[in-house]
Formats: C-alpha cells, structure tokens, sequence
C-alpha cells in the first residue's frame, strides 16, 4: 500500500470514529429498471501503463508499455474477453527503475513486446473479432441504423488521461493513425463523482468505499481494467447511468474508421 492509501484509510477511520463520515445509500431494487436504461450493452474497459519516471526533471513524454482492455456485459456484470500487450518503449526504451517498481512490469517485458503501432492494428483486430462475435456497434455520433438490433458498445477509462493524454500525445508524436472509434468514451472517475456526490480517492479508494475489495497488483494495467470494470458494474446497479463524457476531433485523413470494425 503506497502512501496515499495509508493516509487515506486513516482519515476514514478518523472520520468514522468522529461520526463525520456520510454514508451514501442506494437503492438497488431498482437495478433491472436502470439496466433498461443504459445506453451501452457492453462496455471496454482501458487502462494503459507507460513509462514513468520518479523525478521527471528533462520532461520525458510517458510511452504505453502495457496495453489491456476487458469486456464488459452490462446486463450480466461478466467480463466476456480481455486483450493484453507488452509495448517497446523507442523514445526511451530502458525502463526507470521507479516505473518498474510501480508496475511490476520488468525490461524482458517490453523488450519482448511490439511497437505501437503493432499494437494497434492487432488492437483493431480484436476488436473486429469480439465484434463479429458479440455483434458489437460502437457508439458515434451519427445514427446507426442497426443500433437497435445489435449490442452498443463504448470506451470507459479511469479518468480522460488514458485516452485523451497518454494515447492521443503519443499517436501524435509518433505520426501514427489512432482508431477513431478511441476518440470518444466515459470518464468513470468523473461519473463516479457526479453520482456519488464525492471525489473519490483513486481507483482503490472508490472501489473501499462501495465496499469492494481492489484484486490483483495496483498499477498493473490488466487489474486496473477488471477493477475498473468490476466499479462501473456496481454502481451500474447503484442506479449510475453511464454516458459518454469525452470527446476528441478526430482527423478523417489519419484515424481509422469505426465501419473497418463492424463490418
């Protein structure tokens, strides 16, 4: 547990021994009515590890070395399928000693991993596979004529810094195409706010105060998206209506369209 997690078990303990501590209830008998609700009847689930540094001073841009994504069924709360590749870092490709810590992912890792933009044609690939198989539409903006006919399905990250800083920047640098159907998705720290009326203290922390245990090692990639897929199912039955909270202007020359994946 780093230092933030002991100081913030603390302050709740405090809280509660002083009876300031509000607790949020919920009515989950109404869970079938706000599952009729939900725009999306699957959700994927990102979050990406980069590169990182401990003392940052020569501003060095964080590259994605861990690359994972979870399938969520909403209706069932079940993860259906998962993606997971290591990433070779190029900008700065030995690893601080700091990053490895944090994440646990070691130098063998990404050394035996794939460039970026490897990544994402094999990323789209999975995706046009689970598609195919689940009948998958990912959400635009445009009306799909078979929406109502087929699963919709959209992005969800732990804050907009997965996709809208860390991916975006390093597309962008790199000169590489992103996948237009990546420019749009649902900020679950931000949802999480505005339902439970709080901020909530990370990922550990929101998934603490529902009552539910963070599984698996923290700041690995592929436990932080079932952790996160795991918290956006519970307040899903909390009542919490997901919807789309970010969106990028996408380039049309340079980003790979959402029809390469449904069809």
């Amino acid at each position: 547990m780093n230092s933030g997690s002991v100081q913030f078990s603390l302050t709740k303990k405090l809280a509660r021994e002083l009876d300031l501590m509000e607790t949020v209830y919920v009515n989950r008998s109404r869970n079938a009515k706000h599952l009729t609700l939900q725009s999306f009847q699957f959700l994927i689930v990102i979050d990406f590890e980069s590169t990182c540094w401990d003392n940052n001073r020569d501003g060095k841009q964080p590259e994605i070395i861990e690359f994972p994504a979870v399938l969520l069924n909403v209706r069932t709360g079940i993860i259906e399928e998962e993606f997971q590749q290591y990433v070779l870092p190029v900008e700065n490709p030995i690893l601080s000693d700091f990053c490895v810590k944090l994440t646990g992912i070691k130098q063998d890792d990404v050394e035996n991993g794939m460039p970026l933009h490897t990544c994402l044609s094999l990323f789209c690939s999975w995706i046009k596979e689970i598609s195919k198989k689940r009948k998958l539409v990912f959400h635009t903006n445009q009306k799909n004529s078979d929406a109502d006919a087929r699963n919709i399905c959209t992005f969800v990250t732990w804050s907009d810094w997965d996709l809208s800083v860390c991916l975006h920047n390093e597309c962008r640098r790199k000169q590489l195409c992103k996948p237009k159907f990546l420019c749009q998705w649902i900020d679950l720290r931000a949802t999480y706010r505005k339902f439970y009326k709080r901020r909530p203290q990370g990922l550990r922390g929101a998934l603490s105060e529902l009552g539910l245990q963070f599984e698996g090692q923290e700041h690995s990639g592929l436990c932080d998206a079932y952790n996160t897929a795991h918290l956006a199912w519970r307040m899903v039955q909390d009542g919490a209506i997901l919807k789309i909270t970010k969106v990028l202007q996408t380039n049309k020359q340079a980003s790979w369209t959402p029809s390469k994946v449904d069809k």
